[in-house]
């Protein structure tokens, strides 16, 4: 068996996730996750989609550093599995303006992993955690423990597209920017574009549409990041299951000001109240309010704002290709098996020349890959992400050119 695995370690804000990947052709050996659902901390793996471990434990508070913990004594304490590891990646969702690329986690990236905590609040404290529990208990991995940025990608993104009007000592001082997330997802789907288009990257015109429960657009210019939705935080751009997107920043103070609403609960509003959640008074999950879009004029309104607000980013960016556009790709949750969300988008991009084949865009829903326009359109595609897979080969990369 190839020795050279990779651990990829995903603590996020509400699960954490892991997998066991041949970073060469891309198979992943076990994976895992946790989920919490009704004050019990359900923890499992499998090995080709066969579950070999699976555990209930019940938890008295919802607290996911209790939970993190938890998961990571069971699967750091299982020799068997570390004897074919060589180093383990961890995701990182903001890492600032510090990281354009990978690196050996020490002391002075923990540092500044803790700096961009204020930008990513509820993911770069779980990601700490899990990075203090590799170092104690598998200390035998120091040197290979590496850290991999999700904002990275963005950090070819021009001054003219990443500054906020403000006083321009915010930035210099506080570094107050648009940042981005979801970039290891699209440098994932940047790189299978070019493979599917058979385009040189370095010529490659996209817009990926990386929609899920977080959702953000990026406009891909010669195979590098050009513009991004999300902002400073994950909060800006579009509309997502329970974040509000863009809104006038008024209504912050108007909620302060005139309603009496506190900086505390106008945040949850913002964060956990509102986008899909929000306008449908009802769910956040997509794929409930896309069954029942005919049936519920609420949750009608809401796709449909949805939508909106993804086709008009979508025309912003196409200005932004020069002389061509290649293709949009849809990934992520929503965008790989959302055939309406997909049918509303495309439709409304009539004066991009985009025309969706009603055949293709739900044959789709079991391929999860492939061409969803007819033959007279410019291209739309829809190709599954593979974060685990990019954080792998980043690891490999880098342990093998220390």
């Amino acid at each position: 068996m190839f020795k050279n695995l990779i651990l990829v370690l995903n603590c996020g804000s509400s699960s954490i996730k892991f997998a066991i990947i041949n970073p060469i052709n891309g198979n992943k050996i076990i994976k895992g996750l946790t989920e919490y659902k009704k004050k019990k901390c359900i923890i499992k793996w499998e090995i080709n989609n066969n579950f070999i471990y699976k555990k209930k434990i019940n938890i008295i508070y919802s607290n996911y550093k209790i939970l993190n913990l938890i998961f990571l004594n069971i699967l750091f304490k299982n020799k068997k599995i570390f004897k074919k590891i060589s180093a383990i990646g961890h995701r990182i969702v903001h890492g600032g303006e510090f990281f354009s690329n990978s690196i050996i986690i020490n002391d002075k990236v923990i540092n500044s992993i803790k700096e961009s905590i204020l930008f990513a609040t509820l993911h770069n404290k779980e990601h700490l955690i899990g990075i203090y529990k590799s170092f104690k208990l598998i200390p035998y991995f120091f040197k290979k423990n590496i850290a991999v940025f999700d904002t990275a990608f963005h950090q070819s993104i021009p001054k003219k597209a990443f500054l906020y009007a403000l006083p321009y000592s915010l930035y210099t001082k506080y570094k107050i920017r648009r940042y981005g997330a979801h970039g290891l997802s699209y440098k994932y789907i940047t790189l299978k574009t070019a493979e599917f288009l058979n385009k040189n990257i370095k010529t490659l015109n996209i817009i990926i549409c990386h929609l899920g429960n977080g959702c953000s657009i990026s406009a891909i210019k010669n195979g590098k990041c050009i513009d991004t939705s999300m902002g400073l935080t994950p909060l800006e751009g579009l509309i997502m299951g329970t974040r509000c997107g863009d809104i006038d920043p008024s209504i912050i103070f108007y909620l302060y000001n005139n309603l009496g609403i506190k900086i505390k609960k106008i945040i949850k509003i913002l964060n956990k109240e509102s986008g899909l959640l929000g306008l449908s008074e009802l769910t956040n999950d997509c794929r409930y309010i896309e069954k029942n879009y005919f049936k519920n004029k609420q949750l009608k309104l809401a796709i449909d704002i949805f939508c909106y607000k993804l086709s008009k980013y979508i025309g912003s960016y196409s200005i932004l290709m020069g002389n061509h556009l290649d293709a949009i790709v849809f990934t992520g949750g929503i965008g790989e098996n959302s055939i309406l969300i997909r049918k509303l988008t495309i439709n409304s991009l009539n004066i991009l020349n985009f025309k969706i084949s009603s055949i293709l865009n739900k044959n789709i829903y079991n391929t999860k890959f492939g061409i969803i326009t007819k033959s007279n359109s410019r291209i739309a595609l829809v190709i599954p992400s593979n974060e685990e897979l990019i954080i792998a080969k980043d690891v490999y990369n880098l342990i093998n050119h220390i």
